[in-house]
C-alpha cells in the first residue's frame, strides 16, 4: 500500500506459506505488486537442502542478494561460485548456470534481473520516452 497512511513506502512482508515450487526451487515473484512499479523484475527464491535449480539462462542481466544459508552457482562450463548471506553475484546475460544447495540450511537469496526491454517497458508505463 502506498499514499499518505504509509508515508509512501511500500513493504512486502515475506510470505513463506505461499512459495510456489517451479524451476526446482520454492520462489515469490516480487511483480505484480499492486500500486508498485519497477523498471527490474525479480523473485524470492528458496533452495531447501540439496536442492538444484533447472539449468538455464536468459537475456537480462541478473544479481542474487543472499539472505540466509550458502548456495552455490554453478556456470555450464563448471566454474563454482559460493554466495552466503549478505553476498551479491552478479551475471552477464546470455550465462547457462544453476544453483545449488549442499548445505543442511535453507538457502534463500533475491534474485533480481533486467534489460532495456524492461526498463524501456517501465519508461512507457510512466509517460516518459525510452
Amino acid at each position: 500500500m502506498t499514499g499518505p497512511d504509509t508515508g509512501g513506502v511500500d513493504v512486502r512482508r515475506q510470505e513463506p506459506d505461499h512459495l510456489a515450487r517451479e524451476h526446482g526451487l520454492d520462489l515469490k515473484l516480487l511483480q505484480p505488486w499492486p500500486g508498485v512499479d519497477t523498471p527490474f523484475e525479480g523473485a524470492w527464491c528458496v533452495l531447501r537442502p540439496g536442492d538444484v535449480t533447472d539449468t538455464h539462462s536468459h537475456p537480462e542481466r541478473e544479481i542474487f542478494i543472499g539472505m540466509a544459508g550458502r548456495g552455490l552457482l554453478v556456470t555450464a562450463t563448471g566454474e563454482r561460485h559460493r554466495i552466503a548471506a549478505g553476498d551479491l553475484l552478479t551475471m552477464r546475460p546470455g550465462l547457462e548456470h544453476h544453483v545449488e544447495n549442499d548445505s543442511d540450511q535453507d538457502f534463500s537469496y533475491y534474485a533480481i534481473w533486467w534489460d532495456g526491454a524492461t526498463a524501456a517497458a517501465f519508461l512507457e508505463r510512466a509517460g516518459r520516452p525510452s
